[in-house]
């Protein structure tokens, strides 16, 4: 692996910190991204036990956003009008908003954060609270093979990728397929979204590497789509290369042309991405030292704002406090800047003069919803593409 990015020691992007734990001092691991030259995968080089951070206590719930819950019915509604599957398998269902789309009877999930496990599992679905690997497969299809695997933002997250789509090639019927969604490194690099990396995403994956990786399983994608999630993601179609029931669309050429004319195979494009790395921190901090007597507040406790707070060294000398939608972060403080995190209520012009975008991937679901205190002269700091007020 080739070193291109330090982005310092980094807290565990989850881990919210409670009132009472606040003089504890926090564990941080060095945050540092690699390319690896054979199969152009991009990866973080110290990676943290998947124990310590999903757990009991993970605070992320996806059906706790609009945009979210959107794009899953949506792309329920075309698995059930295209592929017609009998069985359908979740990796990392979460809290259900994908898998409350489809009848009980013919989806189960996989979900190892027992708090968000017991949610789908009161909504009447069976949930496997574990880690998906090779044997929790094997249990799985003891009875019938799987038509549709699915996994969000999830399988990025396991770093034993040789287990990860071992399990999936064998769990497939004749007929099944892989749907897989991440965020497009193609769109993290150009949007200079450095804070794609943290402790959870042990990959960020390009469709070049994906291909290289898949190859080894007698995998391929077959289908491509761009999609807005997470400040641009692809969604992956990927089947056996014996399943003659699919075509290879013209969308999988198309997506690798342009991620070969980036270079996104060309370890030169990690430098420069690097440097602009380093020229974005510096452009924040002068943007906050600017207006180091206004009143600044955050939008959205992020793992990813996690990522460029502790990273710009930004803290609760610079940001009052965030507002955030989601229950379990509440009344608790951001790891690392010690940030409190309120619970979110509609902004007014008497709040703040700024608000820093920790969600910027949803930063068109914010400013529809704030329309008022933008209307009113509220400005909002953004660090993508660049750091800059808005």
């Amino acid at each position: 692996m080739k070193k291109f990015l330090d982005l310092g020691l980094q807290p565990l992007a989850n881990s919210y910190v409670l009132r009472k734990n606040l003089h504890l001092k926090e564990k941080k691991f060095k945050l540092i991204l690699g390319f690896n030259p054979k199969n152009y995968l991009v990866s973080i080089l110290n990676t943290v036990p998947k124990e310590k951070m999903f757990n009991k206590n993970y605070p992320y719930k996806s059906s706790e956003s609009k945009t979210m819950k959107t794009s899953f019915m949506e792309l329920a509604k075309k698995i059930k009008k295209k592929f017609k599957p009998k069985f359908i398998v979740e990796i990392g269902c979460n809290d259900g908003a994908f898998i409350n789309n489809f009848d009980p009877k013919k989806i189960v999930g996989v979900e190892p954060c027992k708090n968000l496990a017991r949610i789908t599992k009161k909504k009447g679905y069976k949930v496997y609270s574990e880690y998906w690997n090779l044997r929790l497969s094997k249990k799985i299809i003891k009875e019938k093979k799987v038509d549709v695997i699915y996994s969000a933002n999830t399988l990025s997250h396991i770093t034993n990728y040789s287990e990860i789509f071992g399990a999936i090639k064998k769990s497939l019927s004749k007929k099944g397929i892989l749907i897989l969604e991440d965020p497009s490194l193609l769109n993290c690099i150009k949007n200079v979204a450095y804070d794609q990396f943290y402790c959870e995403h042990v990959y960020v994956f390009s469709t070049i590497a994906l291909k290289n990786i898949l190859d080894k399983f007698g995998l391929e994608i077959f289908d491509i789509e761009n999609i807005i999630t997470h400040g641009g993601s692809n969604r992956y179609y990927i089947k056996n290369k014996d399943n003659s029931f699919f075509k290879i669309n013209k969308s999988v050429e198309r997506e690798l042309k342009k991620e070969r004319k980036y270079g996104l195979q060309k370890f030169s494009t990690y430098v420069k991405f690097a440097n602009k790395v380093k020229k974005s921190k510096k452009q924040l901090l002068k943007i906050f030292n600017k207006i180091y007597d206004k009143k600044v507040i955050g939008y959205g406790a992020t793992a990813k704002s996690c990522t460029v707070l502790n990273y710009c060294n930004i803290n609760n000398k610079h940001i009052s406090f965030f507002y955030d939608t989601t229950s379990f972060k509440i009344n608790k403080y951001l790891p690392g800047t010690k940030i409190r995190i309120k619970k979110y209520k509609k902004l007014t012009n008497k709040d703040a003069d700024y608000v820093f975008l920790g969600a910027w991937n949803f930063k068109s679901e914010i400013f529809d919803k704030e329309r008022l205190y933008i209307k009113n002269g509220g400005k909002f700091i953004t660090h993508i593409p660049f750091p800059r007020i808005i």
